[in-house]
């Protein structure tokens, strides 16, 4: 999910033409669109997605895209995803992200060096320190905002970040999650980094923003240190019999029914809370269903979505 995407679609200003779809169902559309987009501002939610999102029928979706594009707010790459190659990937046109812009001055026209047809209101430049180029000078009120500067007053994190991983919403996550858990032990361990290579693996083909990245590789380090890692998984490990295994939820059996559940109208209904979207619904219940016991309260729901086993203890 693309915050700049959703801000964008709150704020955007929709046309009602006469014969058109409402503004109303408009705005829904394009507000599910934005919650699928990455930060390239591109989502490829197949029509079934947003019927599902949206609650309208097919043909109104269709028809609210159709607008869309010709008001000119969505645009149709031209690229396709899924396994069949045929969803199509759409671009949100207006979106603005949050990076900083030049700072336009006038230039002094009394300046004899300066008049030239060419004279305007353009970037302040200044010589490169790396080449003979003239780049845009960013100016702040800080004398160290400038784009020779710019590295010094990021974090460390920030200058080195090339991938989906950010440390600090990780351990915010495993804390709420479970205060017992010390970050520091799973951030110096040497097994941290054979699961994230597992967990990069697991999700290649979905497409989910860095946030819920985050959000679903704390659970996985979760359950990951309580079932194989820490001292306790360790010391009982050999204890689990086959059987005792085989009547408990595997880790991608909880994964799946997680998001059938997220899905499910009344189990939604009943334990979703206000602003929750589907992949963080799911995410919570994914955690609860590692609880052999809270599972076996939901194999009622568990069986509705395809479960066929019989789960350990009591109902």
């Amino acid at each position: 999910m693309s915050l700049d995407a959703t801000n964008w679609a709150w704020r955007v200003q929709l046309q009602q033409k006469k014969g058109g779809s409402s503004k109303p169902l408009k705005k829904l559309l394009l507000l599910s669109l934005a919650d699928r987009a990455g930060e390239d501002h591109c989502c490829y939610p197949s029509v079934g997605r947003l019927v599902e999102d949206t609650e309208m029928d097919r043909k109104t979706v269709l028809k609210i895209i159709d607008e869309l594009i010709e008001d000119g707010l969505i645009l149709d790459t031209g690229e396709r995803k899924g396994r069949t190659k045929q969803v199509k990937v759409y671009r949100l046109m207006g979106v603005n992200g949050r990076e900083t812009v030049p700072t336009l001055v006038h230039l002094d026209t009394k300046n004899n060096e300066l008049k030239s047809p060419n004279n305007g209101t353009v970037p302040t430049m200044e010589p490169s320190q790396q080449s003979d180029e003239r780049v845009p000078t960013f100016r702040g009120k800080s004398p160290n905002v400038g784009t020779r500067n710019l590295l010094k007053n990021l974090s460390d994190e920030s200058k080195n970040k090339k991938d989906w991983l950010c440390f600090k919403k990780l351990e915010n996550e495993i804390r709420e999650a479970d205060g017992s858990i010390d970050f520091a032990v799973i951030a110096k361990s040497t097994w941290a980094g054979r699961e994230k290579r597992a967990f990069e693996i697991y999700n290649a083909e979905k497409n989910l923003c860095d946030d819920l990245m985050n959000f679903y590789f704390a659970d996985w380090l979760i359950n990951a240190y309580r079932s194989k890692y820490s001292d306790s998984a360790k010391s009982q490990g050999s204890k689990f019999s086959t059987a005792a295994k085989a009547n408990q939820l595997s880790e991608k059996q909880i994964h799946v029914f997680a998001t059938k559940l997220a899905h499910h109208p009344e189990f939604a209904g009943r334990y979703s809370e206000p602003g929750d979207s589907y992949e963080k619904l799911a995410a919570k219940i994914a955690v609860k269903l590692e609880d052999p016991a809270q599972a076996k309260k939901w194999e009622g729901y568990l069986k509705q979505v395809g479960f066929t086993g019989v789960l350990e203890g009591s109902a």
